[in-house]
Parts: C-alpha cells; structure tokens; sequence
C-alpha cells in the first residue's frame, strides 16, 4: 500500500508558474514509477507526465512538453512537478500517482495502483 499526498496547487496568472509536490508514504518509494495526471471539469483524466523509479527516464504530454518538468527525490519520498509558462487551459485538478511497474513510463490511468486525492491548479488569462 502506497499513501500520496499531493500540495502545492493554487492560482496563478497566465505565464506563469507553480511547483506541486507529492509526497509517498507507505511501501518502498523506489519500487515505484510515478506519474502526474490532471482532470478538468467535464473531462476524462489525462496525462501528464512520468518518471521511472530512479529518475532516469521521463516522459510527458506534447501539451506540456518543454514547460513542465517532473523529477523525483529518494531521500525525501518526493515527486514533484514544476510547471512554467501556464496557460488557462492547464487549469484542472492535479493527481499524483503510483506505477508498481517502476520501468514503465504509462501515460494511461490503468498502468497506476494508487492516487492522491488531487490538488487543484487554476490559471487566469
């Protein structure tokens, strides 16, 4: 069992940035590859992007590509990911999530075992 705990979430302008983090807890953290997905109102959950278990290889959406980074911290238990550039269109709830497959760089909400309850991003134009 894995516990996800996402913050950092909030307002923000157009063009510009936050930084959400997820916090793990519960099974060993490095067993797992890690993901970010975000749900807007009215939308199927969507990818964002991911990261395998000991930071290697990532993966995103071509929606996010070059404006979001993801990176992961061992010590810490830590995924995070930093979003720059925002456009209203990036406004959706944010969900971290755990891959038992810790190789895997899933862009599907299947390929995850366990979720954080989200944290919501809201970007005005």
């Amino acid at each position: 069992q894995v516990q996800l705990v996402e913050s950092g979430g909030g307002l923000v302008q157009a063009g510009g940035s936050l930084r959400l983090s997820c916090a793990a807890s519960g099974r060993t953290f490095s067993q797992y590859a890690m993901g970010w997905f975000r749900q807007a109102p009215g939308k199927e959950r969507e990818f964002v992007a991911a990261i395998t278990w000991n930071g290697g290889s990532t993966n995103y959406a071509d929606s996010v590509k070059g404006r979001f980074t993801i990176s992961r911290d061992g010590a810490k238990n830590t995924v995070a990911l930093q979003m720059n550039s925002l456009k209203p269109e990036d406004t959706a709830v944010y969900y971290c999530a755990a891959n038992s497959r810790p190789w895997e760089l899933g862009y599907h909400v299947s390929r995850y075992d366990y979720w954080g309850q989200g944290t919501q991003v809201t970007v005005s134009s």
